[in-house]
């Protein structure tokens, strides 16, 4: 073993010390080096200086700075290192099981479901997405709440999409790509539709879309555990749910009825938000858990699954922002529940990474 001064200035620094170094660095959510998981990308040692990319699983990553500057730090404790160039890049890996004919271009599918309607699943299906937009994800969104499309209100866009030749183009606004039945029909018309019409409608707004490159698309169920949630569960393997409850125990007993049936139909559950956690006082800030504490988190803990984070009951900047159609993670993002769904979306990208190592990754042609 070669020994040498730290101090020396003289010194050569070898691709080996630096990558030996480096495997001090874990990332936390996969607990293994980075080195180990090949995030070290095009390492370049020139006269004491020293470049490398650091190529993470998800540009949503909350920890990212802190590990960057560990990197940084350890690389310059070696001897006749004088400068480190850290470029920060990210490449969301395809979900293992993810079909390479159905939705070939699409890495990850994400499902947000609730067992009953009203508890704002939507408003969180929408800031999870624009927050990984936000972050430099490539991000599409179907409202698939097939009788109750709310989408088009919380983005500010009520044009319907436009086609080249039998495939949808889909709008965006807040940096992703969406479709919803709200741009298809008037949004005062009621779909009076059965079941198999539902998922017909569900398939062509999957597969009749020109979504393009993405690294994640979220899917905003409808409330329940019917036809569209079957359709989508059959119809695409997805990467997992996220499963969107109250607090009181009537609103977390419904909502395990859509766990139970993502679980039968062997969907990874990514984890639960609680919504209308506590009460926010407008005056005093104090916080009032008028439904009750801890049932989200206490649930989860049961099941083995992540919590995720919990959401206040009213919180008028949040309202504000949907009904002008700015998601309030773009709109304030330095906002206490901005940074709150920020959160949310940076743990559903994390358990997403998790996955997506659980098996070999199938190459996107």
């Amino acid at each position: 073993m070669a020994f040498w001064n730290k101090d020396d200035k003289n010194a050569a620094v070898t691709d080996e010390q630096v990558l030996g170094i480096l495997r001090r660095v874990q990332d936390p959510d996969l607990r293994k080096d980075i080195v180990s998981l090949g995030f070290i990308r095009n390492l370049k040692i020139e006269t004491g200086k020293v470049s490398f990319d650091l190529n993470l699983t998800t540009p949503a990553c909350p920890v990212k700075d802190q590990m960057r500057d560990e990197a940084v730090a350890l690389v310059k404790s070696l001897p006749g290192v004088e400068s480190v160039d850290v470029k920060m890049t990210s490449e969301v890996r395809q979900a293992p099981q993810l079909d390479k004919t159905a939705l070939s271009s699409v890495r990850n599918i994400v499902a947000v479901g609730s067992g009953k309607g009203g508890v704002g699943k939507s408003t969180i299906a929408v800031n999870i997405a624009a927050a990984l937009a936000a972050a430099g994800a490539r991000i599409g969104l179907l409202d698939g709440d097939i009788y109750g499309p709310t989408t088009p209100i919380m983005l500010g866009v009520d044009q319907p999409p436009k086609s080249v030749g039998n495939r949808m183009i889909p709008q965006e606004a807040a940096g992703l790509k969406f479709i919803s039945m709200g741009l298809l029909v008037k949004s005062d018309q009621p779909l009076i539709w059965r079941g198999p019409m539902a998922h017909k409608a569900l398939q062509q707004c999957l597969f009749d879309v020109d979504w393009g490159e993405l690294d994640y698309l979220v899917v905003d169920l409808p409330p329940g555990t019917g036809d569209v949630h079957l359709t989508l569960a059959q119809a695409v393997p997805l990467t997992g749910a996220v499963i969107v409850s109250t607090p009181q125990d009537v609103g977390l007993r419904i909502s395990m009825k859509t766990l139970r049936m993502f679980q039968q139909t062997r969907v990874p559950i990514l984890g639960i938000v609680e919504n209308m956690s506590y009460y926010v006082c407008p005056h005093c800030n104090s916080q009032d858990y008028i439904f009750g504490q801890g049932g989200g988190s206490r649930a989860a803990e049961q099941l083995g699954i992540p919590f995720l984070g919990e959401v206040p009951l009213v919180d008028l900047a949040i309202r504000t922002q949907s009904d002008i159609g700015q998601p309030i993670v773009i709109a304030q993002p330095n906002a206490p529940s901005a940074r709150t769904l920020r959160s949310i979306a940076e743990k559903v990208a994390a358990q997403v990474s998790i996955r997506s190592f659980e098996a070999p990754v199938l190459e996107v042609e």
